[in-house]
């Protein structure tokens, strides 16, 4: 029996990895999700694989781009009627980690869509939800915005430890309005930002790692939650767990 039909959930960062494991989880739940992500053939692509009901909707948005964040709202409210559960999953890392190595432009781009990216897409969700007194937002940062090491980079490690801070406070700000915010903190997770690494990772590493799906019953929990109990952050990491 799907435990969440009648909700509606916008998960940004769902094409793929993290946010495309949620996105699974809450449509088995009989949620109607909409994903979004830069790519738009590549959103089309992962919510036309989803064969149940209600289908899956997909639309671009460069979450770094207040604009883009804008029009994706608007139009989410067009096909969702209103959002009831908001998912921040969109992120990105580059190669080169170190301070040295590291350009001015590729440190704008990480902190643009990892930090501001969030910020951007709470500024335009949470005003809905404050005036109906209900909603959950879900934002997955990583065990870098708990300690930072050279495995995250300086860029990465900045914008996680940004986005703790902001998700914090308007957690807090937003309490007595009865919406709700819940941060999580991944540990290594295979997905395709290890791409991304410095270093190929071996496949006796990825074989170590947390798997995507694994955060479908976490988030499905947290929205079964009943409206007075939140949970403000969560660590999900490996049960070996080498580098947390």
């Amino acid at each position: 029996m799907a435990r969440l039909t009648g909700k509606t959930a916008l998960i940004t960062g769902g094409g793929t990895g993290i946010g495309w494991g949620i996105a699974k989880a809450f449509a088995e739940e009989g949620v109607k999700v909409a994903i979004a992500g830069r790519r738009l053939n590549v959103v089309q692509e992962t919510a036309s694989s989803w064969k149940g009901q209600p289908a899956m909707l997909a639309h671009d948005c460069d979450v770094g781009n207040r604009e883009s964040v804008n029009k994706l709202f608007a139009w989410a409210k067009e096909q969702l009627g209103q959002i009831d559960i908001l998912v921040n999953a969109a992120g990105v890392n580059i190669k080169t980690r170190s301070m040295s190595a590291m350009t001015p432009d590729q440190w704008d781009d990480v902190m643009n869509i990892n930090a501001t990216g969030v910020y951007n897409c709470l500024h335009a969700g949470l005003p809905a939800m404050i005036d109906r007194k209900d909603g959950l937002i879900i934002n997955i940062s990583s065990i870098s915005g708990k300690r930072s090491a050279p495995l995250g980079g300086i860029a990465y490690n900045a914008s996680k430890f940004a986005v703790a801070g902001l998700c914090t406070a308007v957690a807090n700000e937003v309490a007595p309005h009865n919406v709700r915010i819940t941060t999580i903190y991944p540990g290594e997770v295979d997905t395709p930002i290890l791409e991304h690494r410095p270093s190929p990772v071996s496949a006796e590493r990825r074989a170590k790692m947390v798997l995507p799906e694994d955060f479908g019953p976490v988030v499905v929990a947290l929205a079964l939650l009943p409206p007075r109990t939140h949970v403000p952050e969560l660590i999900i990491k490996p049960t070996v767990a080498e580098y947390f």
